[in-house]
């Protein structure tokens, strides 16, 4: 968790619960930080598809409307393919049109940013805190509340629904 989280978290609840929704049901150490794992690429080609391993690892872009993920409308969590960390509750998501799964915002402190040039003009990269992966880039034209569109590669997620209310 970052600090701007953990002080939101201290002004608001500051109970257990709180703390284990901010940490976003990952493996965190005593300090609340998401434990990060380490894999070597042979290791990474082993565990993802060559898809994956391409978009994940390599920076890659999957094709547009390839996913199925873009017409997903279940509640459940949307996790990192490779390392299985939270990265969107359903809420979050937004149709923005791209062809790629896209959302609003984002479990504070499960993806990373950084400055991505490699189309010439400055784009923010966003990846899993958790492993690294490449998960794709935050734009400034989504919906409200945020504004922000984080456009993601389906591939690189795993959407796991809610469970049914038993009847």
């Amino acid at each position: 968790m970052d600090r701007q989280s953990f002080i939101r978290w201290l002004a608001v609840d500051g109970s257990a619960a709180s703390m284990y929704r901010l940490t976003g049901f990952a493996e965190a150490n005593a300090a609340g930080y998401i434990t990060k794992i380490h894999r070597s690429n042979a290791e990474w080609k082993i565990l993802l598809t060559p898809e994956q391993y391409y978009v994940l690892r390599e920076d890659g872009t999957a094709r547009r409307y390839s996913s199925t993920l873009n017409a997903e409308k279940r509640a459940g969590l949307y996790l990192c393919v490779a390392c299985t960390l939270p990265l969107f509750p359903s809420k979050y998501k937004s149709d923005s049109g791209t062809g790629w799964p896209s959302f609003y915002d984002v479990l504070p402190g499960h993806v990373e940013t950084k400055a991505d040039f490699k189309l010439i003009v400055r784009q923010t990269e966003y990846r899993c805190t958790r492993c690294g992966g490449h998960q794709r880039h935050l734009c400034d034209d989504g919906p409200p509340p945020t504004g922000l569109r984080c456009c993601n590669d389906g591939v690189a997620l795993k959407f796991i629904p809610d469970a049914e209310p038993k009847q």
